[in-house]
């Protein structure tokens, strides 16, 4: 595949990711929708691993606690929390909050690798937590508000899952960790299930039809698994910078479908808060690649 045409691919994917987190409030239960989401992907990669004889490396005594950090902080706690967090919020907010990864990122950085950033990229963190705090402040004691504190404490989780991926040995295929993350991400969201069945009388939100159909399909197959993939492809053909920056606009698209199916009113405070944290997120992005050449 061409790698543009899978950087964009991979854009439309995550773009579409609030939007299924809304057509799964009351359909699925959060938890639930991640630990049928995961399985689905195991089994999605399960073809390439045994062709490949990877089931080995997955299960290595030198990277299986590695592999349960990731899956529990990668992909366990923060999807799940997300998926909760659309019972008050909008697609909207939700894909322009998220990225606040950004500041974590600078934050977690500097913490525990001790890299300390520059005024530049100070600025930039700046802009996008002005948007942040700008959406934030507007919802203030909604109902929204809830969902939007929900998304904005998440995105730490991802960036502590990367730094641990970080350590893992250099010859691993990323197929093999997109798999891990699956696969590890099952004990905790199993613990999950079994403590909310236990203060739920047993039951648990499912309700089987087309809408859980292509809702748990996308999670599964595409967001956890197939865009995973493209990501990767894309990263490797193309300059960082440019498949980053394509990335790093997918809320425009998921704010655009949320408007055109009706999923929310768009008012003037979004769109400048939008504007302010892709503006600090392009300004990052374009810094750290700069600092690497």
């Amino acid at each position: 595949m061409n790698p543009l045409l899978a950087a964009w691919l991979c854009w439309a994917i995550v773009g579409l990711s609030p939007i299924a987190g809304h057509y799964a409030v009351g359909i699925v239960n959060p938890v639930l929708l991640s630990f049928l989401g995961t399985i689905l992907a195991v089994l999605y990669f399960t073809p390439w691993i045994t062709k490949n004889h990877q089931w080995g490396e997955l299960f290595a005594k030198e990277v299986r606690w590695k592999f349960l950090f990731i899956g529990t902080f990668g992909t366990a706690l923060p999807f799940s929390i997300i998926l909760w967090a659309f019972h008050y919020t909008t697609p909207g907010n939700a894909a322009i909050l998220q990225q606040s990864e950004l500041i974590y990122s600078l934050i977690i950085a500097y913490i525990f690798l001790h890299e300390r950033p520059t005024k530049q990229q100070l600025f930039g963190s700046a802009l996008v937590l002005s948007g942040v705090l700008l959406i934030l402040f507007k919802e203030q004691y909604t109902p929204r508000w809830t969902g939007d504190l929900m998304i904005v404490l998440c995105p730490w989780m991802f960036q502590a899952a990367s730094c641990v991926a970080k350590k893992l040995p250099k010859h691993l295929h990323f197929r093999t960790i997109a798999a891990a993350r699956n696969l590890y991400a099952l004990p905790v969201l199993t613990l999950l299930l079994l403590f909310l069945m236990c203060t739920s009388d047993g039951t648990l939100t499912l309700k089987p039809g087309l809408q859980f159909t292509w809702v748990w399909l996308y999670t599964g197959v595409l967001k956890y698994g197939w865009a995973m993939i493209l990501w990767y492809q894309a990263i490797r053909a193309l300059d960082l910078s440019r498949v980053t920056a394509i990335y790093l606009s997918y809320p425009v698209l998921s704010f655009a479908l949320s408007i055109l199916l009706g999923l929310e009113t768009p008012h003037l405070y979004q769109l400048f808060g939008m504007i302010l944290t892709l503006s600090g997120a392009y300004w990052i992005s374009w810094l750290v690649q700069k600092q690497k050449h």
